[in-house]
């Protein structure tokens, strides 16, 4: 089993930052990848940004270049830097633990954009 509290949510005025944190928890030597998804109200949950064990990443079209993701090994924390935000970004932001052949999420974290 794995765990996920997921951190860092909240409002914030088109084109400012935010920071996700998502720190995991029980059998995380199991773990693969991890991963930020996203849905906003009405539209189906997305990915967002993934980061393998070994580091590699992957990110939606919509987010390259305004969102990194980066992991803390010695944290067993994974991150989502958000930049450049915009009003379509608001959306629930969970993150996600893929420990094949389990898949875990957190609760999720509420991101709005707006003035």
């Amino acid at each position: 089993q794995v765990q996920l509290v997921e951190s860092g949510g909240g409002l914030v005025q088109p084109g400012g930052s935010l920071r996700l944190s998502c720190a995991a928890s029980g059998s995380i030597f199991s773990i693969y990848a991890m991963g930020w998804y996203r849905q906003a109200p009405g539209k189906q949950r997305e990915l967002v940004a993934a980061i393998t064990s070994g580091g590699s990443t992957n990110y939606a079209d919509s987010v390259k270049g305004r969102f990194t993701i980066s992991r803390d090994n010695a944290k067993n924390t994974v991150y989502l830097q958000m930049n450049s935000l915009k009003p379509e970004d608001t959306a629930v932001y969970y993150c996600n633990a893929e420990a094949p052949p389990d898949s875990y999420w957190g609760q999720g974290t509420q991101v709005t954009v707006s003035s």
